[in-house]
This record gives C-alpha cells, structure tokens and sequence, in this order.
C-alpha cells in the first residue's frame, strides 16, 4: 500500500481516478515558408501577430509574396503561426572590408590581414610605420578615416605576449582586427599605407526546389517543421514568385509542392494549401490541375484565382497567391463555427479585386476537379466557394472532414498518454472508453457528427473481442473508434411544382 499505518486514527489519501479527460487540440495554426528581407534563416519562429512578423523579418519585399500572406493570414483570422525563412546570402547584406599588409622580409606573402569591426563605416585605410625607440620586431599601426588619422598603434609586435598586434587590436580598437586564420603566422609588415576593401560581393546561391522543401534531419525548410506539433495548415506562397523570377520552372513547382504533400501525409495531422500559377484563365487551370500536376491527395487543396490586395505600406495594388488569405479563413471558420464546419461560403478580408471573375460554366468544370474557386457576388463581397480535397476517394472529398478527422485523432492522441504500461485489463479497457467517449460525446454536442443521438453517431470498442490474448501479450491495447462527420451542403436543391387548389400535400 502507498502509506503505512501506525497510529490510531483517520487518513486522508489522494487517489487517482485513472482516466483523465481528453482535450481538444487546436486546429488552426499555420505554417509559411518563403522570403524575406532578414531574420533568421530555416528556423520556424513563431508570431502571433503582424507587429511581430515585421519585427522578425522586416516588411514587405517587393516581388516576393511570404510578407503579404502573413498579413492576409492575420487580417482574415488567423491568431497564430510559424514562418520559416529560407534563401541565402543576397548582394546588400554586409560584409567586412579587409586589407592585406605585405611582409618586410618577404613582400610576396602577406604578413597580416586587417578586417573592419561590425559598424565600421566609411572609407578606412591602415599604415604600418617605425615603432617609436621600439626594437627590430616592433612597428606601429595607424588606422585613418578619410585620410585623417583616428587610431594609433604603437610598439606592437607579431610575437605572442601583452603588445601582440592581435592582441591589441581585439581590445583597443573599435574599427579594425587581426583577420586570424587557423595555420596561418603573422609577420612583420613592410611600411606602407593600404586601403580596405570589401571587394566584390559574393553571388547569392540559386534558389533550388531542395531550399523550400528542406531537410528534416538539419530543420531546413519546411521538413523542419516535422518538430513542431502545433502546425495544422502549411503555405509556402513564395514558391510562385521564385517561378515568376524565372528562379524555377512549373517542373520545379510541381515537384515543391508534391514535396509538401508529401510532408502533411507523413504527418498526417496538417493540411498543404496549394496555389495555382499565375496568369492562368479556367481552361490553363484545368490543364495544371489534371494533366499537369495531377495531384491526389486528401491531405492537400487548391485554390484559384489570385487576388489583388493593397500593399499596407506604399499602397500599390499587387496580385498575390491567396494561400495565405485562405488559411486565415480556415482559421476564422474554426473559431467562429469549429473545425467540422467548411471553410467555404466566408467572405475574404482585404481582396480588392480577382485576377479573372469566372463565370458558372467555368466553375462547374472546376469544383468536380477539386479546384476551390474563389468569386465575387454582387453586394456580398469576394468568397471562398469551394471546400474539397484533391483526393479522388469520394470518403475524403471535402475539407471539413479531412480536417475535422485529424482534430479528432490528435485530441485522442494526445489524450490518451496516460494509456501506457498501464496494466492491459478490463479495468484498463473500460476506463480508456469512457474517456474516449466522453470526449466524442462533445464533439457530437458542438454538432460536427451526424445523428440524432450519441448512439447513432460514433461508437467506440475496447474489450476482450479486439484485445485477444495474443495481443495482450504482446503488449498491444486495440480500440475500435468509428465516427460520422457531417458533409457540407455543398449542393441545395429546392423542388417546385404548380399545383391546383385544393390538392396540395396534407399537413
């Protein structure tokens, strides 16, 4: 027994009931990967809100699209989110000028190389002259700004000990250092006066399919974000303006986004938010969508046509991806009516305009490819008007479910840790359905399953017919959970007929 009792009288012990209640996990957290003018490279950061996208990752970029779906994201919903920047080095960012100080006893090799401090500015050169009643081995360094002398060095030495020219440089001055390379000696200089210079700067890397996707094993890209849980949605808009820069080709687009397909099935709790290319009319769509991409997948959706938006900062209207909008509204839908409720038939926030206003012809060949259209209604504003998946299995076909499935599975997930090595027994069996139950018994109250009653709407099974003892002694605990998710009204059919007085249907 946990105590021990030794005197007479009452005790009072805490007893755990061995269940605990399944909570529910959050359904609206996106992830955007693409490019912006700093912060930290492959490294998914968390914001919460415009302010703090700005301050990470500066404001928008002209030609680049991550900055403008973070603030489609926000402003149509969205609370919270992760952006993973990738890209290399570009021609704008800082380097350190450096200068290379010939040697006294052998001008053919340098004897040391001087580098600009971080903040230096301005034009600097370095003079290397006759240490003052110095010995052989000694000379002074005088660093100028515009021509005028600013730092003075002098008695320093290439030998170790206090007045080591590196030595001094790291801790007196403010402008210049030793540039120290592993192997490399430091030698006397010869006298002379050199200018440093940063010389050209380095050609940024081509970006490539391999950036935007990444590595899971170093977190790059977005395979860098398979350590984070939280992320339900993944975006990586910039994907379409590295194809309009001619930095990719629709090979290289396609492949990206079957890499993030990829990414959400393995997952298998996440949602790929795809955009079409740019410039395309319905038929263009059409051909991306079946012969060209071809994907099939009900962990992915697509949406068409772009959307011009209004630039927060200079004002211009640009034309963007509206992968970033539409994770916004996934989110809002989730908030306002829960995840079993299709992302569909909400208004887009901040859309000026489409890039082609479709007519219904052109969605009907549209929707039963799983191309989620966006339109424009009179007096009723832009709106989300589809809600499916690219999967072909009919089970899979809208959002909502796909969606409302993965809410369901990671809350049970989650939940049910306390599960194991815990003993496999009928205790152990009734306490885990009751917990389950409980918590669908929820799920059906919010009204995201179908039936009038819990009965006719979910069961859940853990007994002695699916924990055999051949499972149980291979430590194996089965339960058996089925669920009827509500399906969208996607099509309302209203019958009407004439009929003669008198011969109406009777009440």
């Amino acid at each position: 027994m946990p105590s021990s009792y030794l005197a007479p009288g009452v005790y009072m012990e805490e007893v755990s009931s061995g269940s605990r209640p399944i909570e529910a996990v959050g359904t609206a957290v996106a992830a955007f990967v693409g490019l912006a003018e700093t912060g930290p490279l492959n490294e998914p950061t968390l914001v919460t809100n415009w302010t703090q996208f700005r301050q990470a990752f500066g404001d928008l970029t002209e030609g680049c699209y991550l900055a403008h779906a973070v603030f489609g994201y926000f402003s149509n919903g969205g609370g919270t989110a992760y952006v993973v920047r990738i890209g290399g080095a570009t021609n704008d960012e800082p380097r350190p000028a450096v200068a290379e100080l010939p040697s006294a006893a052998d001008g053919d090799r340098p004897a040391l190389t001087i580098a600009t401090r971080d903040g230096a500015t301005g034009d600097l050169t370095v003079e290397v002259a006759e240490a003052t009643g110095g010995a052989d081995d000694t000379f002074k360094l005088i660093v100028k700004q515009a021509g005028a002398p600013v730092e003075t060095f002098d008695n320093v030495t290439a030998k170790r000990g206090p007045n080591n020219v590196a030595s001094v440089l790291r801790q007196q001055s403010k402008l210049v250092m030793v540039d120290e390379v592993k192997g490399r000696t430091v030698a006397v200089p010869k006298p002379g006066e050199v200018t440093l210079s940063s010389g050209p700067a380095p050609a940024p890397e081509r970006l490539m399919p391999r950036h935007y996707s990444g590595d899971s094993a170093d977190r790059t890209g977005f395979a860098g974000l398979e350590a984070v849980d939280e992320v339900t949605m993944l975006c990586v808009p910039d994907l379409m303006a590295a194809y309009q820069k001619d930095l990719l080709t629709l090979e290289d687009v396609k492949a990206v986004q079957l890499a993030m397909i990829a990414h959400c099935e393995l997952m298998a709790d996440r949602v790929a938010i795809l955009d079409t290319p740019p410039n395309l009319n319905a038929q263009q769509v059409k051909e991306w969508r079946m012969q060209i991409a071809g994907y099939d997948s009900k962990y992915a959706a697509m949406y068409w046509p772009w959307i011009k938006v209004a630039d927060s900062v200079s004002g211009k209207q640009v034309f963007i991806p509206p992968s970033g909008h539409m994770a916004g509204v996934w989110a809002r839908s989730d908030t306002t009516r829960g995840v079993h409720k299709a992302p569909a038939n909400e208004v887009v926030r901040g859309v000026v305009s489409l890039q082609l206003s479709i007519t219904k012809g052109e969605h009907d060949i549209l929707n039963p490819i799983a191309v989620n259209c966006l339109r424009a209604f009179p007096g009723q504003g832009i709106r989300v008007w589809g809600a499916r998946t690219l999967s072909s299995d009919p089970e899979w076909r809208y959002l909502n479910v796909r969606r409302l499935f993965n809410y369901v599975e990671k809350s049970i997930l989650q939940g049910t840790n306390w599960v194991v090595f815990e003993p496999n027994d009928a205790k152990l069996w009734d306490s885990v359905k009751r917990t389950i139950t409980m918590f669908l018994t929820r799920v059906w109250r919010d009204g995201a399953l179908f039936g009038a009653r819990p009965a006719e709407s979910f069961f859940v099974r853990c007994d002695e017919e699916n924990n055999p003892p051949e499972n149980r002694d291979a430590g194996i605990l089965t339960v058996d959970i089925g669920i009827a998710p509500v399906k969208p009204a996607e099509f309302v059919v209203f019958r009407i007929s004439q009929f003669s007085e008198g011969a109406g249907l009777e009440e």
